[in-house]
């Protein structure tokens, strides 16, 4: 993959999302936009040093910009792991120091790792050594109680001492115990002030805000306190929100497809992956929000979502789906 200029792609990134940010949908928004920066789903090092890594770390060269989440917290395994990710092509190294699940918590790393700003360092600090990629860390403002500005402050020092020059700051904290991984996304309550004043107070810094970002709109608001800014569920479930994202973040011209040519461009990508063994409804599910509150929207979900899973189903069902949404200019003046 060709370098590109990270501090310029983190103006807008699409967030890692559990069994949502795959390959399939990392491809699909590169149709819409060309420039926001796109993450993987986390993967941990234990799936990579001991599992199919080929499988978790395989993308289509269109996907750049592009980072890999890693979930560890062991500097050695985190610093092969980043090999890894340089060696498959990835333009940045992403460590979860953000995920509240008990599953994460048990294996020593996600938003626990708070607490532990020295260890996070010295994965850091393993890792810069091992890659020429930039190293990054994605984090809550706090954990539980321990949610003043000062931990936090110490928190970025720690890691920033290490070498580590971006952080994502997820404006929330996290309660380790009592909130469900979903409640931890919406229940505490944001508090984007914080993370502009660390900007403030660490100017050297670049930093990128998440958390209930919704629009472009409000992406704008951000840029004129922080470096960057990182989307998720508006990004998933609406995705063709970052249609004019080129122009209007990047200051680039726009792809300027249509849905509908969104989906057919998509079409050549998703028979080479029914090729390969991939089923049509792990990719259709991605596609779903594509026509978001367009006329039509209803009809495409439900067409695809009742057939996609049958025997037999193929790249004529897409097809099928798109018939049933007007063009633009049946319904314009």
């Amino acid at each position: 993959m060709t370098s590109v200029d990270l501090s310029h792609a983190h103006r807008l990134s699409v967030a890692p999302m559990l069994d949502w940010t795959n390959r399939d949908f990392r491809y699909f928004v590169r149709l819409i936009s060309r420039q926001c920066l796109l993450y993987t789903e986390m993967v941990t090092t234990g799936a990579l040093l001991h599992g199919d890594r080929e499988r978790f770390l395989s993308h289509d060269k269109i996907e750049g910009p592009l980072a890999l989440q890693l979930g560890g917290s062991d500097p050695k395994a985190m610093a092969e792991c980043a090999v890894m990710a340089q060696d498959f092509g990835y333009n940045e190294v992403n460590i979860n120091v953000g995920c509240p699940s008990d599953r994460v918590q048990s294996g020593s790393f996600g938003a626990c790792l708070m607490a532990e700003p020295q260890l996070v360092a010295e994965c850091v600090a393993a890792m810069q050594a091992a890659v020429s990629i930039p190293v990054t860390v994605k984090t809550r403002l706090g954990i539980d109680e321990q949610d003043s500005y000062a931990f936090l402050t110490q928190f970025i020092e720690t890691v920033k001492a290490a070498g580590c020059e971006t952080f994502i700051l997820h404006a929330r904290k996290a309660w380790l115990s009592g909130l469900s991984p979903k409640e931890n996304r919406d229940v505490p309550p944001l508090n984007y002030q914080r993370v502009y004043d660390i900007k403030q107070d660490y100017p050297e810094l670049q930093i990128s805000i998440n958390g209930g970002i919704s629009s472009l709109d409000e992406v704008q608001t951000h840029l004129q306190h922080v470096d960057g800014t990182m989307v998720g569920r508006v990004a998933y479930h609406d995705p063709y929100t970052l249609a004019t994202a080129d122009s209007l973040v990047f200051g680039q011209a726009d792809l300027g497809l249509s849905r509908h040519e969104v989906v057919e461009a998509m079409l050549p990508y998703i028979r080479e992956r029914m090729a390969e063994g991939r089923a049509l409804k792990s990719i259709t599910r991605h596609l779903l929000g594509l026509f978001q509150g367009q006329p039509g929207a209803k009809a495409w979900r439900r067409h695809l979502s009742e057939h996609a899973h049958k025997p037999g189903a193929d790249i004529s069902l897409i097809r099928d789906a798109l018939a049933l949404v007007p063009k633009p200019s049946a319904f314009i003046e």
